[in-house]
């Protein structure tokens, strides 16, 4: 059977940014086991129950609906990551995995009910119609915007390449609401930022892992190592803060760059043959330069696959703080034209052989951020071990989740800072090429 093999948090974190995307795999299929008599029994009572709710509720019910219903049921009772997609979600999915779609090319979130402008993205229909950050969209296309959601506000956004879409904008310096007629156009989510830091620090942040992250990371490596000279640069920053995580493929590319031989991870199944192992090829992209990782409570699945790599190999630094712990591995089953099945099929490992599950990604030097007052309590994950009927371990400690807060303006941010300071030789460790064994761990004042 095919099916697409997924790794995910299983959040979106922003319309018009979903972090889901997938891997399309041929992997062997659950092994058929024979169910047993009272499985059938029990598959029995479902039907009789099906027909008392068809033909006796004091109203008559939507018979597709309870049957999704039950099948959702069926999924979530598993673990927090296995579910069912209608045909709907299923398309959405496959959009994120592409990395485009067409839109207008804003970053939204939802604030005290009201969507709100994160940033338009640059060269899009919005960023040419003014779109300014912290714009709030009244109504779209004359339908008033407050009591939808955030996704189907995006939703209503998202449409076919040259059609149009209106809104109505409240900005705080305009006295009127502004009306803005927008043409749809393709939109590609941009994975990859990157900048210069201290003069010859190379930051490169990955906010998804999505068709486009690897080769998006592997221009930005090429641009500043240009910009800065191959000679001059004092190493690379990875910021895989708050990043939840997305295609398989493209975590091993990441990981690969930096990397020029050993296994990046490994997947176990329920059956010991179902074993697959990823490897990498010759040659580091940063020609050897010192890498340092950043990840937080928000760094997840893919982001802990490449931090868990670059960890076991002694190729990076690890800081920031724990990361979320999600070590499982979930498959897209396509059934036919109603939706997708998204199951638990696998559990990840780091080259060393360590489950992440539950427990996340230790940074070698923990930074904590200084958090403002009114955002203390709120900043903290729950983490994969707080959410309900999560993936248990044995013999492991399971772990909590940690800050992910990161401050907007990057003069506040004592982790990239740290990082900066790092590489510029202040702290010493592994991302100067010292072997873990042989460090004496740094302690950074928090």
């Amino acid at each position: 059977m095919r099916k697409t093999s997924l790794i995910m948090l299983g959040a979106f974190l922003g319309a018009g940014t979903s972090m889901l995307a997938t891997q399309t795999d041929f992997l062997s299929g659950p092994r058929a086991v024979a169910a047993s008599a009272e499985t059938y029994r029990q598959l029995s009572l479902f039907g009789d129950v099906f027909e008392k709710v068809r033909t006796d509720y004091v109203e008559k019910p939507d018979e597709s609906k309870m049957i999704e219903a039950a099948v959702n049921g069926m999924l979530t009772s598993l673990d927090p990551h296995s579910s069912y997609m209608d045909a709907k979600a299923f398309r959405d999915m496959q959009t994120t995995t592409r990395g485009e779609f067409g839109g207008l090319g804003i970053e939204v979130t939802m604030e005290d009910g009201l969507i709100k402008v994160v940033t338009p993205i640059d060269d899009t229909p919005a960023a040419k119609a003014g779109l300014l950050a912290n714009d709030v969209i009244t109504q779209i296309d004359d339908d008033q915007v407050q009591g939808l959601t955030l996704n189907q506000a995006v939703d209503k956004m998202r449409g076919p390449v040259n059609s149009t879409v209106k809104l109505k904008i409240s900005r705080k310096e305009a006295k009127e609401p502004l009306d803005v007629t927008l043409t749809r156009d393709v939109i590609k989510i941009k994975p990859v930022r990157s900048k210069v830091e201290g003069g010859d620090v190379a930051y490169i942040r990955l906010t998804q892992f999505n068709e486009q992250t690897f080769d998006g990371m592997r221009a930005a490596i090429d641009k500043l190592s240009s910009e800065i000279g191959p000679d001059k640069i004092k190493g690379y920053v990875i910021d895989l803060r708050n990043n939840p995580g997305g295609l398989l493929d493209q975590a091993v590319m990441v990981s690969d760059a930096f990397l020029d031989r050993g296994e990046i991870v490994s997947t176990r199944g329920r059956n010991p043959d179902e074993t697959q192992r990823f490897s990498a090829k010759a040659g580091d992209l940063t020609k050897g330069k010192p890498v340092v990782v950043l990840v937080n409570g928000g760094s997840a699945s893919a982001s802990e696959i490449v931090a868990g790599a670059l960890q076991d190999h002694k190729r990076a630094t690890i800081m920031g703080t724990r990361s979320f712990g999600k070590g499982s591995v979930q498959s897209i089953i396509p059934l036919g034209g109603s939706g997708a099945l998204r199951l638990t099929t696998a559990r990840y490992y780091t080259p060393s052989g360590r489950s992440i599950q539950a427990k996340g990604i230790e940074p070698d030097v923990e930074v904590m951020q200084d958090v403002p007052d009114e955002l203390k309590g709120k900043d903290e994950t729950k983490g994969e071990a707080g959410l309900k009927g999560h993936l248990k371990q044995k013999d492991t400690d399971e772990r909590g989740g940690s800050s992910a807060y990161v401050p907007p303006d990057p003069a506040k941010d004592k982790q990239l800072i740290s990082a900066v300071d790092f590489l510029h030789g202040i702290q010493k460790g592994a991302a100067n090429g010292t072997p873990a064994a042989q460090q004496q761990k740094p302690s950074l004042p928090n």
